[in-house]
């Protein structure tokens, strides 16, 4: 039986019947309701969307609160990659019931994540038989082979340069691969921002959603 996810959601403006879903997924040691936060800033610029905010599947193991997509109690890459893969999984089968629940297609489905959350929108994102509409990406890194990608949705990769939770050259390494690999990638670098997200960069993942969206 697979795992089912839950979270907080919204549908702008309230009994609106949405033509387009934007899946918000958040970092370590968080829930849903944290990014969700996210869905009133972009709402107003995307009238008939659908907003879902999933908590990630796992209770976070390095707090006694929040929850995780994967584990970091190692930093062994292949450990990390394998965690992710077990979520993506999971994450892959709630994109399917939300878009069939919505009724509307991959063309219509934007990833946002912040952190863990950004990680599992680049891997799952692009690994879609179908292509999706977008993905914003914060604070995160790019994890996984590139040649695995089925399809090249458009991206937006914000990061502060002064964070120090995920190393600030996690962005140009990210945009160096994914270039690589024919993704059309736009990256925006924040000066003094450490691990969050600041009003300049939701601005740019708003107007990055519009675009991609319609």
């Amino acid at each position: 039986m697979t795992m089912q996810l839950s979270g907080p959601s919204a549908v702008y403006p309230n009994g609106a019947s949405p033509r387009r879903l934007v899946v918000l997924l958040h970092g370590l040691g968080a829930d849903g309701n944290d990014l969700f936060g996210l869905a009133p800033a972009f709402a107003p610029a995307l009238p008939e969307t659908a907003f879902v905010s999933p908590d990630a599947p796992f209770p976070c193991d390095m707090a006694p609160y929040g929850r995780q997509w994967f584990s970091l109690q190692t930093r062994d890459p292949a450990a990390i990659l394998a965690g992710v893969k077990d979520s993506a999984r999971i994450l892959d089968g709630f994109l399917d019931d939300m878009l069939e629940k919505y009724r509307l297609d991959d063309s219509k489905l934007a990833l946002v994540g912040f952190s863990q959350g950004c990680m599992m929108s680049l891997y799952v994102g692009p690994r879609r038989a179908k292509r999706i509409a977008g993905i914003v990406g914060y604070s995160g890194r790019l994890v996984g082979d590139t040649a695995e990608f089925k399809s090249k949705p458009p991206m937006l990769l914000v990061h502060g340069d002064a964070d120090q939770v995920v190393p600030p050259d996690s962005l140009p390494l990210a945009v160096a691969a994914l270039e690589k690999a024919g993704v059309p990638v736009e990256a925006v670098a924040r000066p003094g921002l450490g691990h969050g997200i600041d009003p300049i960069g939701l601005e740019r993942g708003r107007d990055f959603l519009v675009k991609v969206l319609g």
